[in-house]
């Protein structure tokens, strides 16, 4: 199986990234890939009610339906920009969704999360964002007013992006070393995680960790093929040699 694996995208942040997205999703769909793995934030905001989706996400979603008919699978890991994926609404027009997901090619065993979460010291964070994705806070979603709605999650989102933009930036390189080596300890051979937006790169013996580059910034994406085999690749699916600092 040919997997595509796509980390904060972000779409709807800058003008024309829907139709960005939408012909990297064709081209995969040409090029044979079965899957396609979102690494967390894949919106600016993403919320499960159907009430919040603006025009770029209903623009990608009518992607993912055409694909999924196909026999595309979509993923989704649950970023910091994310709110209640299990909502009936969002969670039929996607194959899985959650804080993390696992699958191995040719016995490779591959990881994903994306990694907001890493590092347990950020207690500021962690409680915002609690707070943020609590039941109150669905009870809420559900039964306000779209535009009220919308404007408690920004609010959210900016408190969460406030807290975390020191660790978001410069990575907590100690947390993400602990994370890696308690995911190796479980069998785990590729680590990887997103939220971070540029590379950076982990080994113990032939386990590997990694950032994936954003793709709101880098049009970058990674590929595992159907043998285990990792690469980096531009939004034409044609491989990098490099992937930056």
């Amino acid at each position: 199986m040919k997997r595509l694996i796509i980390a904060d995208s972000h779409v709807g942040t800058l003008p024309g990234d829907a139709d960005a997205m939408e012909d990297l999703l064709r081209r995969a769909s040409d090029a044979g890939f079965e899957e396609i793995i979102y690494l967390g934030d894949t919106f600016q905001y993403l919320i499960g009610m159907s009430k919040f989706w603006t025009a770029s996400v209903r623009k990608v979603l009518a992607v993912w339906d055409d694909l999924r008919a196909d026999g595309m699978k979509i993923h989704l890991i649950e970023g910091n920009r994310d709110f209640f994926l299990s909502e009936r609404e969002l969670a039929s027009r996607v194959d899985s969704s959650g804080l993390s997901f696992d699958f191995s090619s040719a016995g490779v065993h591959y990881r994903l999360i994306h990694g907001d979460k890493v590092n347990q010291r950020d207690f500021q964070y962690l409680f915002w964002s609690r707070l943020s994705k609590s039941l109150p806070a669905r009870v809420w979603a559900r039964w306000l007013p779209s535009a009220l709605a919308v404007r408690i999650v920004r609010t959210m989102e900016a408190r969460l992006a406030t807290t975390n933009r020191k660790y978001r930036y410069t990575k907590p390189v100690e947390a993400l070393r602990e994370n890696a080596a308690s995911a190796f300890s479980e069998g785990v051979d590729v680590m990887l995680w997103g939220h971070f937006h540029t590379f950076w790169e982990y080994s113990i013996g032939h386990r590997l960790a990694m950032v994936v580059p954003a793709w709101l910034e880098s049009r970058t994406v990674l590929i595992v093929d159907d043998k285990g085999a990792w690469s980096f690749a531009d939004s034409e699916l044609v491989a990098k040699a490099e992937v930056g600092p």
